[in-house]
């Protein structure tokens, strides 16, 4: 009697920013029926550091892979930031050169609102916060932030992810994962994490990795 075929599951854990990336992600997950489990941090109380300590508690979770979804806004900002940030980027590197849970680092820059603007195949750079204000017709970023269908709203009539990913693909970027997947096995390894420093005084974001890896 043959054994009954084991069904592999594809979870994964995303470690992101508040509200805004929470209630896009968790949207999207329910559509795309994958296991996601979500991880929020609160960068206002500390920055990269509480990303790196709240990836390091989590270290034995079992998962296909992990992803660290961030705003490189906080670079140039915040005193200090930059350094934490190397330590979260060296962080993702090692578990990856040792053949851990692969970590994706994921970096929008600047910030989430710009990935917002690129639903919308009109948008050509213009800046974010006017546009969502002006173009999107909300009353303030604050609201925009806080919507709790941020996702349904982003991909509605002319405006869809697929813009932003379409725009995204071939574009330079401050990082890049470089990676393979074994679709049959569900065995994702991360070759090497690269950095651009000089992108990051321009607007550009990985998120594609994200969206291509659990959407096989």
């Amino acid at each position: 009697m043959s054994r009954p075929k084991r069904e592999l599951k594809k979870r994964f854990i995303v470690f992101c920013e508040g509200d805004t990336e929470y209630n896009y992600i968790d949207k999207m997950r329910k559509n795309k029926g994958v296991q996601v489990a979500l991880k929020p941090i609160n960068m206002h109380g500390g920055g990269y550091a509480n990303f790196l300590e709240k990836i390091r508690t989590e270290a034995q979770s079992n998962c296909l892979a992990k992803f660290v979804i961030i705003d490189a806004d906080r670079i140039m900002k915040h005193s200090g930031e930059k350094e934490k940030f190397k330590e979260l980027l060296d962080y993702c590197r090692i578990q990856n050169q040792r053949g851990k849970i692969p970590h994706f680092l994921i970096v929008n820059n600047p910030d989430f609102e710009y990935i917002a603007c690129l639903h919308d195949s009109s948008y050509k750079g213009e800046n974010a916060d006017r546009y969502i204000k002006n173009v999107f017709g909300v009353s303030s970023v604050q609201n925009f932030k806080g919507m709790a269908e941020i996702y349904t709203f982003l991909n509605q009539k002319e405006r869809s992810y697929q813009n932003m990913l379409a725009y995204l693909r071939d574009k330079k970027k401050l990082v890049r994962n470089i990676y393979a997947v074994k679709r049959k096995t569900f065995d994702i390894v991360i070759h090497k994490t690269e950095i651009d420093w000089d992108m990051l005084y321009g607007k550009n974001s990985n998120i594609e990795e994200f969206f291509d890896v659990i959407d096989w």
